[in-house]
């Protein structure tokens, strides 16, 4: 049975790709969008003008129900001290790639709660669907993107936080258990994490709500996606599956690593961005390892992380990528979207078949 959200949003397939910023792109959204589903845009690391761009051009290739993804972290202040120290540790990693850390960190990526600006957008785009990580925007801009029609959805890694989007209005829950690559969507990093597997969490907040939820975190085929329907979910959300696709932004160094033995062992790091990820094992990740703690926060280190991987991706060096997959990032396969769709939606069936 379609759920309502689902029924609301015109959805054929309960199947729905996840933002993914910096890998996914309009063409990607609008394939998912042409097979039934939810395309998305990860738009957290753009301004309101590259937002507005980006939901256009997925328009004119025909996303006729896109999800405009954005974060809402709390701003962090920058410690100088901290910055220094932490740009002072990597200056050996440039130094093999002839290159020096930024002599200041930026705050590269503004959090949606600090900026008027992409709210005003989203009231004048409208995609159908816009989707909060890392927390939750005012009240008055949840109220404002209501009144417009638009259905919203939040990330929730523990029961506490869902119980948040259930206070705050959200259309939906976005369940994301352990296994998800990319960043934790937890609202305080620097609190406890449960680390509850999908289906688990699933469990523990269909128990004390009754909005819509969408399973996402290694989920890689229509088998898994059948197991998180029948658990409870309404929608299933894949991303780490969607990586190879050549409509992608993945470069050649992170689709050569996802074919590696590294995508059998993904686990968790903040030195990259400041934040905690799930990502393939890397020369970066190493060097992170025992040193994640002294990061000076997100989106600060970030701009480190970049910087490095852009000198070394200039020598040739693809291992300093931000090389974001989940648990499942082994079996994902090298297709082009509306095919991938496509097996997916037919895995679902025969799943669903066997099942009745």
């Amino acid at each position: 049975m379609q759920s309502i959200l689902a029924t609301r949003l015109g959805l054929k397939t309960p199947i729905i790709q996840a933002p993914m910023a910096g890998v996914s792109t309009p063409v990607l959204a609008a394939e998912v969008c042409k097979a039934g589903g939810m395309g998305a845009l990860g738009l957290g690391s753009v301004d309101a003008e590259g937002g507005r761009k980006a939901i256009r051009a997925a328009r004119d290739l025909g996303a006729n129900c896109l999800n405009a993804n954005f974060f809402c972290h709390h701003p962090e202040q920058l410690e100088a001290d901290k910055a220094a120290r932490w740009c002072a540790a990597l200056a050996p990693e440039f130094a093999r790639f002839e290159a020096t850390p930024p002599n200041e960190l930026r705050e590269i990526y503004l959090s949606f709660v600090a900026d008027p600006e992409r709210p005003a957008m989203l009231l004048q785009e409208r995609p159908e669907v816009v989707s909060f990580h890392f927390g939750l925007p005012s009240a008055s801009v949840i109220a404002a993107l209501k009144e417009a029609g638009i259905a919203l959805l939040a990330s929730a890694t523990n029961v506490a936080e869902a119980q948040a989007c259930v206070s705050a209005g959200m259309d939906g829950i976005v369940v994301q258990g352990i296994e998800a690559g990319g960043h934790r969507g937890i609202f305080d990093p620097l609190a406890p994490d449960e680390a509850l597997p999908t289906l688990d969490l699933l469990a523990r907040i269909k128990s004390r709500t009754d909005l819509p939820l969408i399973a996402a975190g290694g989920l890689m085929d229509g088998a898994d996606c059948a197991r998180a329907l029948q658990a409870g979910a309404d929608m299933v959300q894949l991303g780490t599956a969607f990586v190879l696709c050549p409509e992608t932004s993945a470069d050649e160094g992170y689709r050569a690593a996802m074919a590696t033995d590294a995508a059998k062992h993904t686990g968790f790091t903040s030195a990259i961005s400041g934040r905690p990820a799930r990502a393939l094992p890397n020369a970066f990740t190493t060097w992170g390892a025992d040193r994640q703690q002294d990061s000076p926060g997100y989106p600060h280190t970030y701009d480190a992380g970049k910087a490095l991987h852009a000198a070394a991706k200039a020598k040739g060096d693809h291992s300093y990528g931000a090389h974001w997959a989940g648990s499942g990032a082994a079996r994902a396969q090298s297709l082009p979207a509306a095919e991938l769709m496509a097996q997916l939606i037919a895995q679902l069936a025969a799943e669903i078949r066997a099942r009745t």
